[in-house]
């Protein structure tokens, strides 16, 4: 990648010192990335980013006195934003609010390259007329949704070949345990996500989507038929052709509630 002819003017957010540092030192490594400043609590934050309007934001999600998004809220100037926490919950609403990409604490080099090339393809494409649809949410207002207690999500951003697109529930067709990411097969894609399942147990809309198994969730809009597996498990077929094994306990309460 040819590095442009203008440094990005990079900010630094980030409450524990050797966090901060470690970040900062590691972007300094970085040609087209010229770090302006550091703020350790969300005041300081809002008034560097306003102060010294960089166009790309290291944020993390929880700071001193308020949060990243309560930062990003009080500040006039927009920068580009990359989340860094250490709390993966965070995912779904870093990406709801619009975010480049989202840093899980610890990470390393790798990570933060990745992260920096989409901040290149984000800017880049900036110079470009804007594509936003029309009617969408404030982002602000998505990340509230996305954010608040008990409240079902309805559209979640998901990677797909170096972009975030957004992608609604009501295509999901099944969600799966992947280690510590959570697959969403939807539109005959596949996609993963830094969000554990429980997670998105506790956001889906309970009657559209049904936890067969401790690493399978289904949309119902999606399920061809339940077939007999044994004498105490049923098998979940999909209109996809998938086939998958409900738990035991699950299976008793899919025929409780067969009419």
């Amino acid at each position: 990648m040819t590095p442009p002819a203008a440094r990005v003017r990079t900010l630094v957010v980030e409450d524990e010192p050797p966090a901060r540092e470690r970040l900062v030192e590691l972007l300094g490594a970085v040609p087209w990335v010229e770090v302006v400043g550091a703020a350790a609590d969300g005041p300081r934050a809002v008034a560097s980013i306003d102060a010294l309007r960089p166009a790309l934001v290291f944020l993390d999600v929880r700071l001193p006195e308020c949060t990243g998004l309560e930062v990003l809220d009080r500040a006039t100037h927009r920068p580009a934003v990359v989340f860094t926490t250490a709390y993966d919950q965070h995912a779904v609403a870093a990406f709801e609010l619009g975010a480049v990409d989202y840093l899980l604490k610890p990470f390393g080099r790798e990570r933060l390259d990745a992260a920096l090339a989409r901040v290149r393809r984000a800017l880049d494409a900036a110079d470009s007329p804007g594509t936003a649809e029309p009617d969408d949410p404030p982002p602000r207002e998505r990340a509230r949704l996305a954010l608040g207690a008990g409240g079902q999500l309805e559209r979640l951003f998901v990677r797909d070949r170096g972009r975030l697109v957004p992608l609604a529930m009501r295509d999901v067709e099944r969600l799966e345990a992947e280690d510590d990411y959570v697959a969403i097969v939807a539109r005959g894609r596949r996609y993963l996500v830094e969000l554990p399942l429980g997670e998105f147990a506790q956001r889906l809309d309970p009657g559209r989507f049904l936890r067969i198994h401790r690493a399978h969730i289904v949309n119902v809009d999606f399920v061809s038929q339940l077939v007999p597996y044994d004498g105490a498990r049923l098998q979940v077929e999909m209109r996809d052709g998938t086939k998958l094994l409900a738990s035991r306990t699950r299976s008793r309460e899919l025929r409780d509630l067969a009419v």
